[in-house]
């Protein structure tokens, strides 16, 4: 490897490559390689979300069709005047003192399908748990939940899909319904609040299912948790049907750990990089795509969600009354204080038939009136009748 040149003193050395080994040219690195930490989500699919705009829309057309089905103007045992915003027509709301929510009357929700206890138990129309989700007790209801759907869905349908929120959402309605049904047997129930709880529920069960794929864990389940508690806390104000929150919350909490499992991040960044390499240098593989833990939390929140709806149908189908086996539970849905009571209102009227008319008093303010017999033939429209002269 070395040469001298005789006419001079200087030493020059040369270093040759081995003729059998000859030398390698540098390997280009892959294109885009993908960023692999613990907060990079470009690696999972993301979907557009259609389907819950598409729920937004069903249910202000379902509270549309459920004014015109009102006709305040037409319906009102007292009148037209008595109607608020008259100017609509017959999408005018009923009167403040008999719904302040800016809606329609507790007899047309019944017969849109709110959930009414006796008519599930006695008529076997199991179709109202599902019916009364979408349906709402006013104008200022139907923004509210809306607007929570809008922040709340869309975001986890872009992240799992319609597939799967569009379950988890109807399910958990199913379930807070099923609840309420269970502590609240009087009176009417409706809303999404139920089915709005259970996507609170599923986001919180998300994050302890893919614990290992976020950062800032614990910043993240803390807001969860007092988003949850704030809202619950609201729940036991009159009036506001707390089990059906309650129920909602725990149905979507155990179908997030079913449908929002996501593989382990390791498993799907070594297959992404398999496809991405030119060379095949795709790093060292993952075998298992999930963890252990979560296949744990797979099996035991399907066998409880199965379990406790499938016990809560039979229970609900035989008219069983959970309140007469917990004393304490009411308190869930409503702590009384000084401020307001717990005690739901009753009206009791007096009737007096006279020829083809109706002559009905109010016990508890003595006011009377005097309606078409036509108009006040079902046990229905009698109570309807006493509502209105009870609280005028």
């Amino acid at each position: 490897m070395m040469g001298s040149d005789p006419s001079s003193t200087n030493v020059e050395v040369k270093v040759h490559p081995r003729r059998e080994t000859p030398a390698r040219r540098p390997l280009p690195s892959p294109q885009n390689p993908p960023a692999v930490d613990d907060h990079n989500f470009s690696l999972f699919r993301r979907w557009f979300p259609w389907l819950v705009p598409t729920f937004v829309l069903a249910n202000i057309v379902v509270f549309i069709v459920t004014m015109y089905i009102n006709d305040c103007p037409k319906h009102s045992f007292t009148g037209s005047s008595s109607c608020v915003a008259s100017f609509l027509g017959r999408f005018s709301f009923q009167p403040l003192k008999e719904n302040p929510l800016l809606g329609p009357s507790s007899s047309t929700l019944g017969k849109m399908g709110a959930l009414e206890v006796d008519k599930v138990v006695h008529k076997h129309q199991v179709w109202r748990l599902f019916s009364c989700i979408w349906l709402h007790g006013g104008v200022v209801h139907v923004f509210a939940n809306m607007l929570s759907l809008v922040f709340i869905g869309i975001r986890l349908e872009q992240e799992f899909g319609f597939v799967r929120i569009g379950f988890l959402y109807v399910i958990s309605g199913f379930g807070g319904s099923l609840l309420s049904a269970l502590f609240i047997p009087e009176g009417i129930s409706v809303g999404a609040s139920g089915a709005l709880f259970g996507l609170l529920g599923g986001m919180l069960s998300e994050l302890l299912i893919n614990w290992t794929i976020y950062a800032n864990k614990l910043a993240a389940l803390l807001t969860l948790i007092v988003i949850v508690v704030i809202n619950l806390a609201v729940g036991i104000l009159p009036h506001v049907d707390n089990f059906a929150h309650i129920g909602g919350f725990f149905s979507g909490f155990l179908l997030g750990f079913i449908f929002l499992i996501r593989p382990q991040f390791k498993w799907v960044s070594s297959r992404h990089r398999r496809r991405n390499s030119s060379f095949g240098h795709s790093g060292p593989s993952v075998r298992y795509k999930h963890k252990p833990y979560q296949y744990v939390l797979w099996v035991i929140s399907f066998v409880l969600l199965i379990a406790g709806l499938a016990t809560g149908l039979v229970l609900l189908l035989r008219s069983v009354n959970l309140n007469d086996h917990c004393s304490w539970c009411h308190y869930l849905s409503c702590v009384p204080t000084s401020k307001w009571s717990c005690k739901a209102q009753q009206f009791y009227c007096e009737s007096t038939q006279m020829g083809n008319q109706l002559n009905i008093t109010c016990l508890s303010n003595g006011k009377s009136n005097i309606f078409p017999l036509s108009n006040a033939t079902t046990t229905d429209a009698q109570q309807q009748i006493c509502s209105q002269l009870c609280n005028s």
